[in-house]
């Protein structure tokens, strides 16, 4: 993965329960190294849905004191938060059409905020793997929350993680708010490429519908 100014590496950490030590990762300077948190959900410990009220469920090894240490020992270090991930023990995790949006957007600028601050966060991705058939709000929720996230300075960098069965959600909210998405973090792993030419043809296939990964525009004020 590359920005303009050289090599990025993202790693989805803590989304197992298991412990797991940030500087357990080997980490080289010459890399822009982002750390996705995995996951803050918008549901209860039950996995009931909280309106837009997300709280932290990665591993409670990755403390606040963690990140603020890694990121000072590693001033090329940055930490995300990753929203939502396929599912949440043997609760599979689905976009639901808030029955109000404005409030939903209101609750989740409000929760991330507060997570983004304890945990010395720079930026969101988000990460949402089940839609339901006849979804009508997740590009006007979500297009809205980062651009709200963006203006009031809680990130300055956003990504989006489709796979090969929600491209279409995805390409609609980079259609329409491709101006405050930063990276399209797609998950050739999912596509089960095995040689590098099969990689190129889906990371081809990938600009030819509209989802350029990890080639949108980059500007950090990290």
């Amino acid at each position: 993965m590359y920005d303009s100014d050289g090599k990025m590496m993202m790693e989805y950490i803590g989304a197992t329960g298991a412990p797991v030590k940030l500087d357990a990762v080997p980490i080289e300077d010459g890399i822009d190294f982002r750390f996705l948190l995995s996951f803050a959900i918008d549901s209860d410990p039950s996995g009931n849905a909280q309106d837009g009220k997300f709280s932290p469920y990665w591993a409670n090894t990755l403390t606040p004191e963690s990140i603020a240490a890694i990121k000072q020992s590693h001033p090329n270090v940055k930490a995300l938060a990753s929203i939502s991930g396929c599912s949440w023990g043997n609760k599979v995790l689905r976009w639901y059409n808030p029955v109000d949006v404005q409030r939903w957007i209101s609750n989740a600028v409000t929760s991330l905020s507060s997570i983004a601050r304890q945990y010395h966060l720079n930026s969101i991705d988000f990460d949402y793997e089940n839609f339901p058939r006849r979804d009508s709000t997740f590009t006007y929720c979500i297009g809205e929350l980062i651009t709200l996230l963006k203006n009031q300075s809680v990130i300055s960098l956003a990504t989006i993680a489709p796979y090969h069965k929600t491209t279409a959600p995805y390409i609609e909210l980079f259609e329409k708010y491709g101006d405050v998405i930063d990276f399209v973090n797609y998950q050739f792993y999912t596509d089960k490429v095995r040689k590098p030419r099969s990689y190129v043809e889906a990371f081809e296939l990938m600009k030819v519908v509209g989802l350029n990964p990890m080639e949108n525009n980059f500007s950090s004020k990290d």
